[in-house]
């Protein structure tokens, strides 16, 4: 069941993320000055937040690496409307921990 839930949700969190690569390749100020490109990676920060909170314990407990509350927590705020802080958040998110969880999702999608 749980590796069932992993095969359901990983593609959506590896395709996320790809999305949130494209979308911010210019850079953190050409992003904070884009609207539309906020509302888009916001989206899909928070899909993907989402997703991760239905990953198997299984799963999480392999990649410790991965800040698996601090992800869930972004999902809370961004749920609940907190702008400013959620732009910040995401910026971060975007260039500190995407990346690893970019890693953990391909590595996690190779072994299924």
């Amino acid at each position: 069941m749980s590796e069932e839930r992993d095969r359901r949700y990983l593609p959506h969190i590896r395709d996320s993320i790809a999305l949130i690569e494209i979308r911010t390749r210019s850079g953190r100020e050409a992003f904070l000055a884009n609207l539309d490109e906020q509302d888009a990676v916001l989206w899909r920060l928070y899909t993907l937040a989402d997703a991760a909170t239905h990953l198997s314990d299984a799963l999480k407990d392999r990649h410790s690496e991965i800040p698996w509350r601090r992800v869930a927590g972004f999902r809370n705020i961004a749920a609940h409307g907190y702008l400013g802080l959620v732009i910040e958040a995401a910026w971060e998110i975007v260039e500190v921990d995407l990346p690893t969880l970019k890693a953990v999702a391909e590595e996690e999608l190779a072994g299924l």
